[in-house]
């Protein structure tokens, strides 16, 4: 059997140890190292040039697909996160697999017979493969979210509203309110613009959860939601919904 040279990076803990314990298992991987974020992912593979990179996609100083834009080779690479969003641009990316969190042994197995197959390998350049991927994204139609525990898909159809923490989005749906890793604008960017509106730098409204709207003192929105939230909107959002109006 071949064997192959892994580096992975990945800011989770217990998934670090996940990950890290499954390589160990395989007798086709050799681990080379490993790192915590996005940065340090980009200096050990460009000094270590390993054949494998198992990256996860939202890591702290830059992303997966962020490290992976920046290499000077093109590794055989399998995408690890917990959102499904970035399977269309990790594939775009030639990117061997994507493993959805959390994944089970069985489904780490595949991803890795995939890489030690003979037909499957870094098919075209760095730069080919980072053309392909600045097409415009598919629409977002689901996103995972965590729960007490427990990971599930949200239909963004049921969003009500999210609103900027930091680099966190929280979103609230289903009578609950979800934190999720990945920025506002990155959500905006792949959600219906028909359904979802950006009324202030920090708040994005699901217009099919929206009771009424109404001026306040300076003409200037107020969204008034189902769930009796009131969201302000600002001067340029304002003059947007008004124009939407028949």
């Amino acid at each position: 059997m071949t064997m192959k040279t892994v580096f992975f990076a990945e800011d989770e803990p217990l998934a670090r140890d996940v990950l890290r314990d499954a390589i160990y298992a395989h007798p086709g991987l050799r681990l080379v190292g490993e790192a915590a974020d996005g940065a340090g992912a980009l200096a050990h593979i460009t000094r270590l040039r390993p054949d494998v990179v198992f990256m996860d996609i939202q890591m702290p100083e830059m992303t997966g697909l962020e490290v992976l834009r920046r290499l000077d080779y093109l590794p055989q690479i399998v995408f690890t996160t917990a959102y499904d969003q970035y399977a269309v641009t990790a594939f775009e990316l030639h990117a061997v697999d994507y493993l959805l969190k959390p994944f089970t042994q069985a489904r780490f197995a595949a991803a890795v017979a995939r890489l030690l197959d003979g037909s499957v390998h870094a098919r075209d350049t760095l730069d080919s493969a980072l053309s392909h991927a600045s097409a415009a994204p598919a629409r977002l139609e689901r996103i995972l979210v965590r729960d007490r525990g427990r990971i599930f898909p949200l239909a963004t159809s049921e969003i009500e509203y999210m609103k900027a923490d930091s680099k966190y989005t929280v979103i609230v749906a289903r009578g609950q309110t979800f934190l999720v890793r990945i920025g506002i604008s990155e959500l905006e960017a792949q959600l219906d613009p028909a359904r979802f509106v950006r009324i202030h730098r920090s708040a994005l409204v699901n217009l099919d959860f929206v009771e009424s709207m109404r001026a306040d003192e300076q003409s200037q929105l107020q969204i008034h939601m189902r769930d009796g939230a009131v969201l302000g909107a600002n001067r340029d959002a304002s003059k947007i919904l008004r124009d939407m109006a028949i």
